[in-house]
């Protein structure tokens, strides 16, 4: 029960922030649990776990709003589920007192990105990415396994910052999120030992989650984003800050 409502806090937290800015709920949920002392992988699969229920929702409210580029789903899709599962089984690979520190790294950076995220101009001109995209979603599916998150702050931030639609590039990278996250989630089922405290952990999450979407919605209409954005990233690159220098201590 303790784990249960620890993690339903997080969940809160983290979707209030998701709901909010349209991203950073794994790279959220994923530091709030790695600070409590949950391991990295642990973290991640129930992230990922909690995930598959939000954003099969987005997915399919972005199809029904025809927010969808078929041609940028199709291209994101099968290299996104290949990076996030090698890096799902990476992270079950490697013991986590070697890896922490560097998903502690990685963590930081993204915070220090989404903190720049908020005072960056989106250009006028919109275009494509071509065939840079496969790499892209490849990163970007490695990065969300293996750092708990970071699928939407490297996807979605590198195409619209290129000047691609961003409607359509929010809705194609969204529901292209669902079969990602439902890759790595059922990676991280196969390759890791005891799940015990996986599942209070996950249904945690999905309840803080659920709680917090409703009140979400009116912040998203009621606070400045790129003040929360910019606050979301000092946070997050601080406690992985602090995280990676007890660990190294």
């Amino acid at each position: 029960m303790k784990v249960f409502l620890l993690c339903a806090l997080c969940g809160f937290f983290a979707q209030l922030i998701d709901g909010t800015l349209g991203m950073a709920y794994g790279i959220s949920a994923g530091t709030f649990l790695r600070s409590m002392g949950f391991s990295s992988a642990l973290s991640s699969f129930c992230t990922h776990t909690a995930e598959i229920f939000t954003t099969l929702a987005s997915g399919l409210s972005h199809f029904a709003m025809k927010n969808v580029d078929k041609v940028l789903f199709c291209q994101l899709l099968l290299p996104g589920i290949a990076g996030g599962i090698l890096g799902a089984c990476l992270l079950t690979g490697i013991d986590d007192t070697i890896l922490s520190p560097a998903v502690s790294v990685y963590l930081i950076v993204m915070g220090i990105v989404l903190f720049i995220r908020a005072f960056r101009k989106a250009p006028e001109k919109r275009r494509s990415m071509g065939r840079g995209v496969y790499p892209l979603a490849f990163i970007g599916g490695f990065s969300d396994s293996a750092g708990s998150g970071g699928w939407g702050p490297i996807v979605t931030s590198t195409l619209a910052a290129s000047g691609c639609d961003v409607r359509k590039t929010i809705g194609s990278v969204n529901a292209a999120e669902f079969f990602v996250t439902l890759a790595e989630s059922f990676t991280f089922f196969l390759t890791m030992g005891s799940l015990g405290e996986a599942l209070p952990a996950a249904a945690g999450l999905i309840a803080g989650g659920a709680a917090a979407s409703p009140i979400a919605a009116v912040l998203c209409r009621k606070i400045p984003v790129k003040p929360l954005i910019a606050s979301v990233g000092a946070l997050i690159a601080a406690l992985n800050a602090w995280k990676l220098y007890t660990a190294l201590s």
